[in-house]
């Protein structure tokens, strides 16, 4: 049986309402996108383990007949447990891990319908913004193979952009979504907080910050897709407020005169964006303006230092626990040798500090997000450049500076005289934060975001304009962006590697 040669023309949805008509089946989709993937990812090195089999079986047994049934679909090895499929994590540690249960959002997308066939690869336990991961590999960017997908849902947003498939799996807990999103021309939504569920094995990672989603080519297969999952889980922490219809039901009505706020400034420390991501702010302005929105220049008064900060705090405390739980699931003890240099001096870092430091950061977080939002009062939406600049080359966030003398300090001896005698905390905020300067904050705050491809380079590098609404309003902001995808369509637009027409 021979694949379908006008896969490229549609997307998620597009493909699913085919099969239901007859025009196409499950089988020649799949067969599609394994050819696809074949073809390119020995050049971006995005889907690290095939599932074939089990794909194939799953059309065998009858799919469910959600919004994608018989769409061909990838997850990202990391969160998304698949019974008797392993989950590395992206980390030597779990090379050989395999889970004898689901997650809830895996229930969720088989329930839609999807056709899961691989999985992709991601930074350890997802800590980077870049996907280069030790265990399996640089993921590069179909757009420039020498340039980063981004991070750390890297791997699903290269296949995506490679034409393997219209949509993958991610999740975003510092713009893991949006991150990858702009650097690869795509839709990256996150969710407002407890919107998707993450049980039964995880409660709410990083403190709540992360939210799992999808990354696709179109914004009405994000939408949908979050029909599909969303609804909190037993045990599950939060529960994002209800909304009105369903999220799809949004894209295609254009919203009301919005006002919306835009700044030029990075919300995590001070300094400069890119050109490029400048000159896309300035166009999206005048494209909103040109739409009859109100569009004024304004930024939260919000405390860099103290969100910077307060979120590596976090970070690291949830590196340490992290190692801990690593123990527990694997019944061994763990040492530096089972992970890579940054993610061990990241959890040492994170033992040096005591419960009482914890909660002062998490006190000071929360005082920000209340500042946050009571200034989006007096917005509708909140735009800036999703990173401070395009995609970056390789290795340009391993260890340096201070990082570099704490790491083998952290592999033999307690850090915790060292960190309170040195401003580790400032330092490593200053170095992190040079190329994601405002996603984070949206973790912290649990407000709904999205990246949508409003930019390229006079390279043909793409660069994301970040939306974000008020708690609750992710239905605006699918109205938006569904409104934005109207006016400057990129569906069209074919990266460097390309697994079909170009």
């Amino acid at each position: 049986m021979n694949g379908f040669k006008d896969y490229d023309h549609y997307d998620a949805l597009g493909l699913a309402a085919l099969l239901k008509r007859g025009e196409v089946t499950a089988e020649q989709l799949l067969i599609e996108a394994i050819n696809r993937r074949n073809a390119v990812n020995s050049q971006i090195n995005a889907v690290i383990y095939n599932m074939d089999d089990l794909a194939y079986d799953s059309i065998k047994k009858g799919l469910p007949q959600g919004a994608f049934a018989g769409v061909p679909f990838l997850i990202k090895d990391l969160l998304a447990a698949y019974a008797g499929v392993p989950l590395t994590s992206g980390s030597r540690a779990f090379k050989d891990y395999v889970p004898d249960f689901d997650s809830e959002m895996i229930k969720r997308y088989k329930a839609s319908g999807v056709v899961i066939f691989g999985k992709t690869n991601t930074p350890e336990f997802g800590l980077m913004g870049v996907t280069e991961p030790v265990l399996h590999g640089i993921t590069r960017n179909p757009w420039n193979l020498q340039r980063t997908s981004g991070g750390s849902s890297g791997g699903s947003a290269a296949a995506v952009a490679a034409g393997i498939v219209p949509m993958a799996s991610g999740g975003d807990g510092g713009g893991s979504l949006r991150i990858p999103a702009s650097c690869c021309g795509l839709v990256g939504f996150k969710a407002t907080r407890g919107r998707n569920p993450h049980g039964p094995a995880v409660t709410e990672p990083w403190f709540g910050q992360v939210q799992e989603g999808v990354i696709s080519r179109s914004v009405r297969d994000s939408a949908a897709m979050l029909d599909a999952t969303q609804g909190r889980d037993v045990g599950c922490l939060y529960d994002a407020p209800a909304v009105k219809g369903t999220f799809l039901s949004y894209v295609d009505n254009a919203p009301k005169k919005l006002k919306i706020a835009y700044t030029y400034e990075p919300l995590l420390r001070d300094g400069t964006i890119d050109s490029e991501c400048l000159q896309g702010l300035q166009a999206t302005v005048a494209l909103l303006r040109d739409l009859g929105h109100e569009v004024v220049e304004a930024s939260p008064p919000l405390d860099k230092k103290t969100l910077a900060e307060g979120y590596l705090l976090r970070i690291a405390a949830a590196t340490a626990g992290e190692v801990l739980d690593s123990e527990r699931i694997l019944g061994r003890r763990m040492g530096m040798d089972d992970f890579e240099t940054e993610t061990w001096s990241l959890a040492r870092l994170g033992q040096s500090f005591n419960a009482g430091d914890l909660d002062y950061a998490n006190r000071q977080l929360y005082a920000q997000t209340r500042v946050f939002e009571q200034w989006m009062q007096q917005y509708d939406v909140f735009l800036t450049p999703t990173l401070a600049a395009p995609p970056v080359t390789f290795g340009e966030f391993h260890l340096k500076g201070i990082e570099k003398l704490l790491s083998p300090l952290a592999k033999r001896l307690p850090l915790g005289p060292l960190v309170h005698f040195l401003p580790v905390l400032s330092h490593l905020a200053a170095q992190s934060f040079q190329w994601v300067v405002s996603t984070p904050v949206m973790n912290i705050t649990g407000n709904p975001s999205v990246s949508l491809p409003l930019h390229w380079t006079k390279d043909n590098l793409p660069v994301g304009m970040m939306f974000t609404a008020r708690y609750g309003d992710d239905a605006t902001l699918f109205s938006l962006a569904g409104q934005l995808e109207k006016a400057l369509p990129w569906f069209h637009r074919r990266a460097g590697v390309f697994a079909g027409e170009k």
